[in-house]
């Protein structure tokens, strides 16, 4: 269940950057909301993993799931640019979550 908790905590960072740059393009008020909601949610997924996973493993995949998903939202969502590098690195750090799950077991 841990790691359904830390998956849930990396897709709501994820929702948490949604929402601010929706905010900063539009900079409709509820946005601040949504952002504050995602990332308490966030946090309290992360710590409810954190009872079963270690600290550095649970905090690496966390930022690993943000950093990963923000590239691809940014790139789906906002048209944000795309490139071979960006992909590659992206592949890095899943392969890097791979092994830091691997090694949790």
């Amino acid at each position: 269940m841990s790691w359904f908790f830390l998956f849930l905590a990396g897709c709501m960072e994820i929702i948490g950057v949604i929402a601010m740059k929706k905010l900063i393009n539009t900079g409709k008020k509820i946005f601040l909301l949504a952002i504050l909601v995602q990332f308490s949610l966030s946090f309290s997924f992360l710590s409810l993993a954190m009872r079963e996973i270690s600290m550095g493993i649970a905090y690496a995949i966390w930022t690993g799931i943000g950093a990963g998903g923000g590239v691809v939202v940014g790139i789906l969502l906002f048209k944000e640019s795309k490139n071979i590098l960006k992909f590659f690195f992206l592949g890095l750090i899943l392969v890097s979550s791979i092994g830091l799950k691997l090694l949790a077991n």
